[in-house]
């Protein structure tokens, strides 16, 4: 026996950090287990050039902050998309929370950090208009954004901020998430040892998606499949898609194919940003992210399709890696490829990537054929897709816009849960990117203030928090 505590977290991602903060309020005994770096050594890391690349990988998703450590740092805050949050409570109380974790996230260095999305209006009517006439429905969101800098001092910033009673135990593998004894008590096995709790919230990222999906079945916890969504990060000239991005920082565009009726959309939105790797389990997928303070000249952003599939399969997990596996089998990681040569069904080539008007900004990308990677389907999709853009940014649609792939995002089957986040075992809770609750820094960190303060609650000490 190695511990007993009052609450048990499963991950430093942003929905265990948040969880932790609001349970600092209290005199409660708190383990935080965290298989990564803790953040200083990740960002060391992080500037490292001569850092072994498996170890550079893996720290881009591990570690105090998850995955969104070294994102762009946008907080979404909307209750349109990020996550469905929405499902468990109704929007107005969705509202509330998210303008609580942007006061904390200014609390800890963001109070200066500009927002988006409050300007422009009669602009962004007409940006609705032309996107409608292109069969395109916008969905504008407020941005506040960090930067991939300033976001990472945040989350030290936090760190530093838990009191004694937080014990933070990071480069620790959770082995096993144990069965309830029978007084109800919870517990893991980290790193060879056993740690027993009253609670125990499991705020897993996308990186544990696959590893909580098999721990709560194990424990008999009923779970449905999410939607797959598969697709490429695209990156053009920053003032071919300025027409969107001088409106609405961020935005959403949601179009649904002719030729299949899939849902398709744009995601992750990087005005002067970068593209990056993503490590998920030994696979190489791609990411993007934008500075405070460091600018490309391209924008990048995600156009992803969903796919739900029905019974008898429920693996999205296995089928996303497959075809991340199929991309990295090709070109040894990520694949880059121009949009006309996809179109003239021609591989890219270096000579080609070079002679193009867009200078790729992960040149690490291996130019490829994203044909043999992706299903027709996808493909077709994505096309129609740039067809659509074209509309309300021409230019879009170029023969010299660049596709690297593939761009995968890891949603776990979400088990069935109470409002208040809680599986079917007691005072067992399950949040973050990883459960197949969230998709983004505010949710994931909503769902964290979400568990604590029903943990409070049922202790009795809930009044801190008002």
């Amino acid at each position: 026996m190695s511990g007993i505590y009052d609450v048990i977290i499963i991950g430093a991602g942003p929905a265990g950090i948040f969880t932790a903060l609001e349970l600092a309020k209290s005199n409660f005994s708190v383990l935080i287990v965290e298989k990564g770096h803790d953040i200083r050594e990740r960002v060391k890391i992080n500037k490292d050039r001569n850092a072994p690349p498996s170890e550079k990988r893996k720290n881009i998703v591990c570690g105090w902050g998850g995955a969104g450590a070294f994102s762009d740092g946008k907080l979404t805050l909307t209750t349109e998309y990020g996550g469905n949050l929405d499902d468990y409570m109704n929007k107005g109380e969705l509202s509330k929370l998210i303008s609580y974790v942007d006061s904390i996230y200014c609390k800890f260095g963001g109070a200066n950090r500009k927002v988006y999305g409050d300007e422009f209006q009669d602009d962004l009517h007409e940006l609705k208009r032309k996107a409608a006439s292109a069969d395109l429905a916008l969905i504008p969101a407020r941005i506040r954004h960090l930067g991939t800098d300033v976001n990472a001092d945040i989350l030290a910033n936090m760190r530093d901020a838990l009191p004694s009673n937080v014990e933070v135990l990071c480069d620790t593998e959770v082995e096993d998430v144990l069965h309830p004894k029978e007084d109800g008590t919870l517990g893991i096995i980290a790193g060879g040892k056993t740690y027993l709790s009253k609670y125990l919230v499991a705020a897993p990222g996308r990186e544990g998606a696959e590893w909580f999906n098999n721990s709560v079945h194990k424990m008999g916890i009923h779970t449905r499949a999410n939607a797959v969504d598969i697709g490429v990060r695209v990156e053009m000239p920053a003032e071919t898609f300025e027409p969107i991005t001088k409106i609405c920082y961020e935005s959403k565009l949601v179009y649904f194919s002719k030729s299949f009726d899939d849902r398709v959309r744009t995601f992750c939105m990087n005005p002067y940003g970068f593209v990056v790797t993503e490590n998920n389990g030994g696979l190489q997928t791609v990411n993007g992210h934008s500075f405070a303070y460091k600018k490309s000249q391209n924008t990048n952003f995600a156009i992803l399709v969903s796919k739900k599939f029905t019974k008898p399969f429920n693996e999205p997990i296995a089928y996303g890696k497959y075809i991340a596996t199929l991309a990295n089998m090709l070109g040894g990681g990520p694949i880059v490829q121009r949009l006309g040569d996809l179109r003239d069904g021609r591989r890219s080539t270096e000579e080609r990537i070079k002679r193009g008007l867009v200078n790729p900004t992960m040149p690490s990308a291996t130019p490829g054929d994203l044909s043999l990677v992706l299903p027709y389907r996808f493909l077709k999709d994505i096309e129609e897709m740039f067809e659509a853009l074209d509309v309300v940014a021409p230019g879009a649609n170029s023969r010299h816009t660049l596709l690297y792939g593939v761009e995968v995002k890891f949603y776990s089957s979400r088990p069935e849960l109470s409002d208040k986040l809680e599986t079917a075992i007691p005072n067992f809770f399950a949040i973050g990117d990883g459960a197949g609750i969230t998709r983004g820094l505010v949710q994931a960190s909503a769902a964290g203030v979400v568990v604590a303060k029903e943990i409070l609650k049922r202790e009795g000490v809930d009044s801190i928090n008002d």
